[in-house]
């Protein structure tokens, strides 16, 4: 069991600046020598990527993971807090939306506020006091009575224009003494990380990189005084779940990880990781063969469409991972990774080949054609486990397929539900061992599909690829 401090930072809006503000706490606490540890609310992958580099010390990589409310269970997102919040100084919670919208308009679920009431941690609300004064503390006051078991521990100013503004803020807030103003931040748009389609431009992506953070930094420390917030905050117990034993290196599955490719749940990492197997990464813009002694390939989230010149002219790989699923691998693709199987992607700038697995073209579209949870349950068997597997995802992609699909070739085999009830489209898409889908799959949602996915790597057919190595770049 471990004492720490941990606290939520909540937003009254998206785009009020609580990443900014997150990242900049999580990069100052770091600074002065503290173990951080990063969480984010909701399904997004970019956040969490930021939160790792911000909080990164010498020596001591930092993963950052999802906390839902929707995707997975209130006892998973304990387990999830706890097992990394044991060996830290300081948790920061980075919220999603606002603090109260989730997946629907009357309920929580989804949201931070049911994060915040699940793990009984305190809320630092971000507020946009542009062009505000009096206006911002009734507010305030309005998201404290909006639902009393959510503990609203300070507000922080964002955006404030100048000493007078300030100073019209904290008189404002007088008239709520219960909610201390723990931060006046000064409005600065040259430190906010850029934003593309999907949202933020990755960490892996964003040029200024470690110099953003430490400018994030110094912006914290001049607008609050964090030592202060840390004196206020409650002290927090975790304790770490017990760990089971995993069957070491028994499966070895290369995971594609680079610029292109780089969304992945850490806890769906971590629970293959579990269920036995070695995590090798590889990455598809500049490798030009597999690692060897790969039984099973994982291709997740990213980037492609922006890639796409670089993946298509590394045809060696390409050619080799087609032959690797046409021979009846295990190969599990998700969203960036299902286009890379498909024949082309097609942006502006041209239409590039790509692995050829799957029949069909990714077409590009300025907007996005898919938002939103899902629910899918998988109606035949396949590599993350049997007919009538449940599990939970989200979806978010501004690719369609271009033209239809042969189910000879690529057989839909998800039954998809979101906000709305039923959605009519086909998807989870199977070739040979091959499944290829636009959800990205939470498997804390339903823990067997990290150990059907080992397991049918380890039964699955072992040609040139199959025979042992020492591959390097083990995750």
């Amino acid at each position: 069991m471990a004492t720490i401090k941990a606290f939520i930072i909540a937003g009254t809006h998206s785009g009020c600046g609580k990443t900014s503000v997150s990242l900049g706490i999580m990069a100052l606490l770091a600074r002065r020598g503290l173990r951080v540890q990063p969480f984010k609310c909701g399904p997004d992958f970019i956040d969490p990527g930021h939160h790792a580099l911000a909080c990164a010390r010498e020596g001591r990589p930092v993963s950052s993971h999802n906390l839902d409310g929707w995707m997975l269970s209130r006892e998973t997102n304990a387990d999830i807090f706890n097992r990394y919040a044991a060996w830290c100084d300081v948790a920061v919670v980075e919220g999603v939306m606002g603090l109260f919208d989730g997946i629907s308009g009357t309920g929580e679920d989804g949201s931070t506020a049911q994060i915040a009431k699940m793990l009984g941690l305190p809320v630092i609300l971000v507020v946009d006091a542009r062009s505000m004064a009096r206006s911002a503390a009734a507010m305030v006051s309005g998201y404290a009575r909006f639902d009393p078991a959510v503990n609203i521990a300070g507000v922080i100013f964002n955006q404030v224009g100048s000493d007078s503004h300030a100073e019209l803020l904290m008189e404002a807030m007088s008239l709520l003494p219960g909610i201390p103003v723990l931060g006046c931040l000064r409005r600065d748009g040259s430190i906010a990380v850029p934003s593309r389609h999907l949202g933020l431009v990755t960490a892996e992506d964003d040029g200024a990189g470690a110099d953003r953070y430490q400018r994030l930094a110094g912006w914290i420390e001049s607008g609050m005084d964090l030592d202060d917030v840390l004196d206020r905050l409650p002290d927090v117990e975790a304790v770490a779940p017990f760990e089971p034993v995993p069957e070491l290196g028994s499966v070895t599955i290369g995971v594609a990880r680079d610029a292109a490719f780089c969304f992945y749940y850490e806890e769906n990492l971590r629970l293959l990781r579990e269920a036995g197997a070695r995590l090798v990464e590889f990455s598809p813009l500049s490798d030009t063969h597999l690692p060897p002694g790969v039984q099973g390939l994982y291709l997740g989230g990213g980037y492609p469409e922006l890639s796409a010149f670089e993946l298509g002219q590394n045809t060696r790989l390409r050619r080799e991972i087609k032959e690797f699923c046409d021979l009846g691998h295990p190969v599990y693709a998700e969203c960036g990774g299902f286009m890379y199987l498909m024949n082309d992607i097609v942006t502006g700038r041209g239409r590039y080949a790509m692995a050829g697995v799957f029949p069909v073209r990714a077409d590009m579209d300025e907007k996005a054609r898919a938002l939103g949870y899902r629910e899918i349950a998988i109606s035949e068997d396949t590599v993350l486990g049997p007919a009538g597997v449940v599990a939970r995802g989200h979806e978010f992609h501004y690719s369609f397929i271009k033209e239809g699909f042969d189910p000879v070739l690529m057989r839909p085999v998800y039954t998809m539900t979101g906000r709305k009830g039923r959605i009519d489209a086909a998807e989870g898409f199977l070739h040979a061992n091959t499944l290829g889908s636009y959800v990205h799959l939470h498997f804390g949602s339903s823990p067997e599909l990290a150990a059907s996915f080992v397991n049918a790597c380890k039964s699955g057919p072992l040609d040139g690829h199959g025979v042992p190595g020492d591959p390097a770049g083990e995750a």
